[in-house]
C-alpha cells in the first residue's frame, strides 16, 4: 500500500495575503539546468565529429572558399589603405586582387616552371644519384644481408615468390593538362570571392557593428571583427616577409655554391616554410635530392640542406620570436593539432591554412569564450571568458566611427 499522501485535485486556493508563494525546489532547478546544457554539450560534439568529414567531402567547395577568406582577411589592412586616401572600394578591393595576383603568379612562373624541367631530368640523373649514394647503398645491402643471415639461422622462413608490377608515372605535362581547367575554375572562383569580400567589407563591417542591440555587443563585435583582421593579416604579412628573406637568402648561397635554378629552390624554402615543423623537413630532403643530382657525392649534397637547416635554426629560434613577439605566441600543442587536423581535411592546401585558420579561431573564442569542460563537469560553468582587452579603445573608436556614419 503506497504511504504517500494524494494530491489534491482541482485549482489550488491561493496563499493567505501576506505570505510568499512557494519557490520550486533549487535542486530541481540545477538539475534542468545541467540537463539542458548536457543536451547542449552532446549536440555541439556531436556537430564537431560530423563537420571534418563533411569538409573532406565538400572540399572542392569549401578548401577554395577558405582559402579566399583567409586571404581577402589578410588584405583587409590594404584595403584600408587604399581607402583611407580616397580610393572607391570598389576600385581599392579590385587593386588589392591584382596585387595579390600579381604575386602569386611571379611566384608560379618561378617555382614551378623550372620544377618542370628538373622533374624531367630526373632519369637522365638518376645514375648519378645512385653512384652518389653508392657508399650508403652498399652499407645498407652489407647490414641487411648480416641480418638476413642471423634470422635464417633462428628462423626457417618458406620461400616464395612475389611479382612486381611497376606501372608507369604519368607525365607532368599530361597531369597539368588533365587538371587545369578545374584549378582555373577555381581559382577564379577564390579570386572572385576575395573580391566580393573585399568590396563589402567596409559596408558589411558597418552593418554588423550598428545591428547590435547595445552598445556593449557593438564594441565587443568591432573588438573581435579588428583582432580577427589584426592578428591574421600580421601573422601572414610578417611570415611572408621572413619567409622570403629566408628564401632570398638560400637562393643566394645556392647560386654561389653552383646549383641550378637557385630561384626555384628559394621559393620553394619560402612556401614549405609556411608549414610549421614540417615544411622545413621537406625542404631539407628535397634539397638534398637536388643536390645529389647536381654534385658527385653524396657528402657534398648534404651542403646546400645544411646551409638551409643552419638558416631556419636562426629565424625559428630568434629572428621570427623577435618580430612577431608574445601577441602571437600559439602553444606548439595547439599548432601541431591544427595541422594534422588540416592535413588530414585537405593535404597540403590545408597546412599551409592551418596556422591562419587557428589564429582566426582562437581570436575568435578570446572573445566569445571557450567551452569550461572542467567546470561543465565539476561545477556549473559551461564557458569561460578569457577575452583579450588590449584592444577595446580601438573597437570603442570603430563603434564610433561605424555609428556617426
Amino acid at each position: 500500500m503506497d504511504a504517500r499522501p494524494a494530491k489534491p485535485k482541482g485549482p489550488q486556493p491561493a496563499p493567505p495575503a501576506g505570505e510568499a508563494a512557494p519557490q520550486p525546489l533549487v535542486g530541481d532547478t540545477t538539475k534542468r539546468d545541467r540537463l539542458l546544457a548536457s543536451l547542449t554539450l552532446t549536440a555541439a560534439v556531436g556537430l564537431i565529429v560530423a563537420i571534418p568529414f563533411a569538409l573532406r567531402e565538400g572540399a572542392e567547395f569549401f578548401l577554395p572558399v577558405t582559402a579566399a577568406l583567409v586571404i581577402a582577411i589578410a588584405l583587409v589592412p590594404l584595403l584600408e589603405w587604399f581607402e583611407r586616401r580616397g580610393v572607391p572600394s570598389r576600385l581599392a578591393a579590385g587593386l588589392c586582387v591584382l596585387i595579390f595576383l600579381m604575386i602569386a603568379i611571379f611566384a608560379i612562373a618561378s617555382i614551378v616552371m623550372p620544377a618542370i624541367d628538373w622533374v624531367a631530368l630526373v632519369p637522365e640523373r638518376l645514375p648519378k644519384v645512385k653512384s652518389a649514394l653508392e657508399p650508403v647503398l652498399d652499407l645498407y645491402k652489407a647490414l641487411d644481408k648480416f641480418v638476413g643471415k642471423i634470422l635464417s639461422q633462428v628462423v626457417i622462413t618458406p620461400q616464395t615468390t612475389r611479382t612486381v608490377r611497376i606501372e608507369t608515372p604519368n607525365s607532368i605535362s599530361g597531369l597539368l593538362t588533365s587538371s587545369a581547367p578545374h584549378l582555373l575554375i577555381q581559382l577564379f572562383f577564390s579570386l572572385l570571392v576575395i573580391f566580393f569580400f573585399l568590396a563589402g567589407w567596409t559596408a558589411m563591417r558597418k552593418q554588423t557593428i550598428v545591428s547590435r542591440g547595445s552598445f556593449e555587443g557593438a564594441l565587443t563585435t568591432a573588438r573581435v571583427i579588428q583582432q580577427v583582421v589584426d592578428a591574421t593579416s600580421t601573422y601572414l604579412g610578417t611570415i611572408t616577409v621572413i619567409n622570403v628573406t629566408l628564401g632570398g637568402l638560400t637562393a643566394l648561397i645556392l647560386w654561389q655554391l653552383g646549383m641550378d635554378s637557385p630561384l626555384m629552390w628559394g621559393g620553394i624554402v619560402a612556401v614549405l616554410n609556411y608549414i610549421p615543423y614540417l615544411g622545413p623537413i621537406a625542404s631539407g630532403m628535397l634539397l638534398f635530392f637536388g643536390g645529389l643530382m647536381v654534385f658527385p657525392d653524396a657528402w657534398a649534397a648534404l651542403l646546400p640542406p645544411a646551409i638551409f637547416i643552419s638558416l631556419h635554426l636562426v629565424e625559428a629560434n630568434f629572428i621570427t620570436p623577435m618580430i612577431v613577439g608574445k601577441r602571437l605566441t600559439i602553444s606548439p600543442l595547439a599548432i601541431l593539432i591544427s595541422l594534422s587536423f588540416w592535413s588530414w581535411v585537405w593535404g597540403t592546401t590545408g597546412a599551409l591554412l592551418a596556422v591562419p585558420l587557428l589564429i582566426i579561431v582562437k581570436t575568435i573564442f578570446s572573445a566569445a569564450g571557450t567551452p569550461d569542460i572542467a567546470g561543465f563537469l565539476f561545477e556549473d560553468g559551461t564557458l569561460t571568458h578569457v577575452g583579450e582587452h588590449e584592444d577595446d579603445d580601438d573597437g570603442l573608436a570603430a563603434v564610433r566611427a561605424d555609428r556617426a556614419g
